[in-house]
């Protein structure tokens, strides 16, 4: 009987699979709530100097309502020339717009509800523009205005991978990446979004009894409370008397922070991350709510030592060796008021090229410059960020559209190793007829062999890129060294290498007994960390169960994302992604228990009832499936694929005019749902219009060029003359 108990507690062989602990219960003090936020203006009265400079600082200019004195882009009746559209911005009663005009489509009006940036920034300040959509959620326009060039502009990475172009004749508008509006405020899982950062306090949820989006926010600019939190309780506390004998002054003095809590405060903004849990205002742990490490799987934004190597922000500045090696803090050379420059005692600097911002630091550097920089005083040459902190193009950007930015991980220039990363080293920005061996032999005839750049950016790419690709569900070994230096990893002080390397070895050896104690016993250790790591561990393993699905390796992400919910249970984004893995592997069944599962843990999901109604349709079900499409516009009107399905039933039915009203219901709420457009195009056939099939047939042949079917249908409609 001693022996089977020692068996149970160990794990030894005829012992039944060890479970993990479950989720620890997450203790948080009260957190602000978006009443606690009450608008800069709260703070003039009191704070005037500061009010005053921030009024006048890139941040209280970084959007707003449209304006003269906000917009710079020309709203002028000068229209903006597509290849297939005509857009024109528009001004008028204090009203902005832009109307797009399309051939055999009536014209769209587009109201203009806010203004991101104001073209500041001196690498290449570019402004946007959003508009509140009829389900709730604020969307941004793809026509966007760059200050430099004084052009028009968008974003095609998401389509036609041109990066920021010009908008010209030879520009087709569905090229551009939020055409239609897809990109919206605030963290919403349902559409690609810009998390929080282009306003104050931006917080969009589903209303689920008004059936709608409901998005709030302070403002479009960057306010006070951005940075200190909730004003609520500080105001109160300053206007009834009582701040001079409370035991704080009910917010956070932010000039006491170290430089890790510091950063944090700029990096709510100023850094790609991973969402883990949506609803973030000031005030409450970023690292609750976001990852700044997790970016780096998939995309690989930075390159091992810190640089940008596709589109990142000042984020880098965690792997330079004034951050890593000292205590720099983004406020020591960025007044948080004015955004001007000063040096690390708070004196004021001309611009962004006075060398005080280092030689404040590096006092000794300022005694005789030429001889560190080797160029002559106050020549281009001799600044310090003409070096160490060069204006970088960012490469996913592409060269048609200005918008470089320096470099904060402060780099000592390496021509030959910056080259062949693909970086345009600080020499060459310069010296453009040189090579990089030749400037290499410059930099060493002149220090000397450079430090190595850091490597602690390194260990996390090394990880996830051996995460990627090398491990694999339930691999059937895996070096012994390889768990060891896993497991090695699996208590770094850095909750993403941690997280990461716990969720490798899952994924890899997650079924053996001896990993699986060590996991068990890890998760038992977390303590305070726990619901950290949890976030990290389950997005790491969803990152890869949803790469499977893409690949169409359905029992890989099935295994996966049942790992996931190990870590986190009743997450009910895996739980929909886990139907849809089942779904993908002819499992209607356990798809349709799994989605049950999905909206027992949030019922305002229609992307799950709408997948159910598929699944029952599968099944054979088809009046099922349309009830579980009904469910979902019951949850949400707006969900575009619910009234595509209930189309496509219609259609296969042979009701062509009873699937046309919910087509082209899907078509209004969503126009870059090319095969909406192409069923749609099928019921105009069965009405007798072959011009209204031709137009939704071009508009869907727009976002989904390569469907041979629909354009041999469209060229039989050119032929016969139905298609003009």
């Amino acid at each position: 009987m001693r022996w089977f108990a020692l068996a149970l507690l160990l794990g030894c062989k005829g012992e039944g699979r060890v479970s993990f602990p479950p989720p620890r219960a997450v203790a948080r003090a009260a957190e602000p709530r978006f009443a606690d936020f009450l608008g800069a203006e709260a703070c003039a009265s009191c704070h005037p100097g500061q009010y005053a400079a921030w009024r006048r600082s890139t941040h209280g200019r970084a959007g707003g309502r449209p304006g003269p004195s906000v917009v710079i882009a020309p709203f002028n009746g000068i229209p903006i020339r597509f290849a297939d559209a005509v857009v024109t911005p528009s001004a008028a009663g204090g009203q902005y717009r832009f109307t797009v005009a399309r051939e055999g489509s009536p014209a769209a009006v587009l109201r203009v509800d806010g203004v991101i940036g104001g073209g500041h920034m001196a690498g290449g300040g570019t402004q946007g523009f959003v508009s509140r959509s009829g389900d709730g959620t604020v969307r941004f326009l793809p026509f966007e205005f760059v200050r430099r060039e004084g052009v028009w502009f968008c974003n095609t990475n998401s389509r036609s991978k041109r990066g920021w172009i010009p908008i010209t004749r030879a520009v087709r508008l569905a090229e551009c990446g939020d055409w239609p509006p897809v990109r919206v405020l605030g963290d919403v899982t349902r559409y690609a979004n810009c998390q929080s950062c282009h306003g104050s306090q931006i917080v969009a949820v589903f209303d689920t009894a008004q059936r709608r989006y409901d998005t709030r926010l302070t403002a479009l600019s960057v306010n006070c409370e951005s940075c200190h939190g909730p004003g609520r309780r500080h105001v109160e506390l300053a206007r009834s008397g009582e701040i001079r004998r409370s035991s704080d002054i009910g917010m956070r003095p932010l000039a006491t922070l170290g430089k890790d809590a510091s950063l944090e405060v700029c990096y709510q903004c100023h850094s790609l991350k991973d969402v883990l849990e949506t609803g973030y205002l000031p005030g409450r742990p970023l690292a609750d709510y976001y990852s700044l490490g997790l970016p780096q799987l998939g995309d690989h934004p930075l390159l091992p030592d810190g640089r940008v190597r596709t589109f990142a922000y000042q984020e880098t500045q965690r792997y330079s060796d004034c951050y890593r090696n000292g205590a720099m803090k983004c406020v020591d050379c960025h007044d948080p008021h004015s955004q001007g420059y000063r040096d690390v005692n708070g004196a004021v600097l001309p611009d962004r090229s006075s060398d005080g911002q280092c030689t404040s630091c590096h006092q000794s550097k300022a005694e005789r410059p030429e001889a560190h920089t080797h160029h002559r005083a106050n020549s281009t040459g001799s600044r310090c960020v003409a070096c160490h902190m060069p204006y970088l193009q960012e490469p996913e950007v592409g060269h048609a559209i200005r918008y470089a930015r320096s470099d904060h991980t402060i780099p000592i220039p390496r021509p030959v190793a910056d080259e062949a990363e693909g970086v345009t080293s600080a020499c060459r920005q310069c010296h453009v007829g040189e090579t990089p061996d030749g400037l290499e032999a410059q930099v060493h005839a002149w220090y000397g062999s450079v430090k190595p750049p850091s490597a602690v950016l390194g260990q996390f790419v090394g990880l996830a890129q051996f995460f990627e690709d090398s491990l694999a569900p339930d691999m059937p070994s895996l070096s012994g060294e390889i768990v060891r230096r896993l497991e090695q990893l699996g208590h770094n002080e850095d909750v993403d290498v941690r997280a990461l390397a716990l969720a490798g070895l899952h994924l890899a050896r997650g079924e053996d007994p001896a990993v699986r104690r060590f996991l068990a016993r890890e998760l038992e250790g977390l303590g305070a960390r726990d619901d950290a790591i949890r976030k990290r561990w389950s997005v790491a393993l969803g990152f890869v169960a949803d790469g499977y699905r893409q690949r169409r390796q359905p029992a890989q992400a099935i295994a996966t994302y049942r790992k996931a919910l190990e870590i986190r249970p009743n997450v009910a984004r895996v739980l929909l992604n886990l139907g849809l893995a089942y779904a993908d592997d002819g499992n209607f069944a356990a798809a349709i228990e799994t989605y049950r599962q999905s909206l027992a843990a949030d019922p305002a999901q229609p992307l799950a009832y709408v997948n159910w109604g598929i699944a029952l349709e599968a099944l054979g079900d088809t009046a099922g499936g349309v009830a579980e499409f009904r469910r979902a516009i019951a949850v949400d009107p707006n969900e575009p694929l619910a009234y595509f399905n209930i189309g496509v039933v219609g259609l296969a039915r042979g009701f062509g005019r009873e699937a046309m009203e919910p087509l082209a219901r899907a078509v209004a709420l969503d126009g870059g749902l090319a095969p909406a457009h192409f069923a749609l195009a099928q019921t105009y056939l069965l009405a007798g219009d072959p011009h209204a099939a031709a137009r939704e047939l071009r508009l869907g042949l727009d976002f989904d060029p390569a469907n041979a079917a629909a354009r041999q249908l469209l060229e039989q409609l050119e032929r016969a003359g139905g298609g003009q």
